[in-house]
C-alpha cells in the first residue's frame, strides 16, 4: 500500500502519519529524514546529495528521487510505505509515477487533509502558548511570518497535486478539522480496504 499525504502545513499529517506506521506496519518515508541518512551512510547518491546541500542550495528533483529510488527498494518497502514531504509539485509526482512503474507499482491513494487556514493559525499560537507553558522551548520555526510563508509555498507549488492525483482517480478528501480520532478513524476507513 503505497500513500501519499497532502495538506498544509499545521494540517496534522505527522500525527496522522504516526497512526498510520503504527495501524499498518508500513515505514513512513521523509525526504528529509532520507536525504541525511543517504548522505550519512555516503551513498553515490548522498554524496552528491551532500555536496548540494554543504554549498547551502536546495536538493533538485531528480536527486531527490534517486534517493527515494534507492530508498524504496529496501525490504521494509515491500508491503507499502508512506510519503512524507514527497511530491510537492506536479513534476515531483510525475517523477514517483515513472520510478514506481519501473517497479511495477503504483501509489494507492493521496490523502488530502483540508483544514480551515484560519484555524490552523490559532492552533499555531495555541501550540506555542502551551509549549511556552510548559518552560519548554519554541521551534525556530513555529511563528506567524514563518507559517504565513509555508502557506504560501504550499498553495503556489503543493495545491496543484489535488487537481492532479484527483485526475487520477486517487484523492481521497478528509476533513481535518475533526478530532484527532475522529480524523485517524476516516482515513482507516479508506486505508483498511486497500490493506485487504
Amino acid at each position: 500500500m503505497i500513500v501519499i499525504f497532502l495538506g498544509p502545513p499545521g494540517a496534522g499529517k505527522g500525527t496522522q502519519a504516526a497512526h498510520i506506521v503504527d495501524r499498518y506496519g508500513i515505514p513512513q518515508l521523509s525526504t528529509g529524514d532520507m536525504l541525511r541518512a543517504a548522505v550519512k551512510a555516503g551513498t553515490p547518491v548522498g554524496q552528491k546529495a551532500k555536496a548540494i546541500m554543504d554549498a547551502g542550495n536546495l536538493v533538485p528533483d531528480d536527486v531527490v528521487a534517486a534517493i527515494i529510488e534507492e530508498r524504496i527498494e529496501q525490504d521494509d518497502c515491500a508491503p507499502g510505505f508512506l510519503l512524507d514531504g514527497f511530491p510537492r509539485t506536479v513534476a515531483q509526482a510525475e517523477m514517483l509515477d515513472q520510478i514506481l512503474v519501473k517497479k511495477g507499482r503504483s501509489v494507492d491513494v493521496v490523502i488530502e487533509l483540508q483544514v480551515d487556514e484560519a484555524a490552523l493559525l490559532d492552533r499555531l499560537r495555541n501550540r506555542i502558548k502551551e509549549t511556552l507553558e510548559k518552560g519548554g522551548e519554541v521551534r525556530a520555526d513555529d511563528n506567524e511570518e514563518t507559517f504565513a510563508k509555508r502557506l504560501g509555498v504550499y498553495r503556489e507549488q503543493t495545491a496543484p497535486l489535488i487537481p492532479f492525483y484527483a485526475g487520477q482517480g486517487k484523492l481521497r478528501p478528509v476533513d481535518g478539522m475533526k478530532a484527532v480520532e475522529a480524523v485517524s478513524a476516516d482515513i482507516d476507513a479508506i486505508l483498511d480496504p486497500i490493506q485487504g
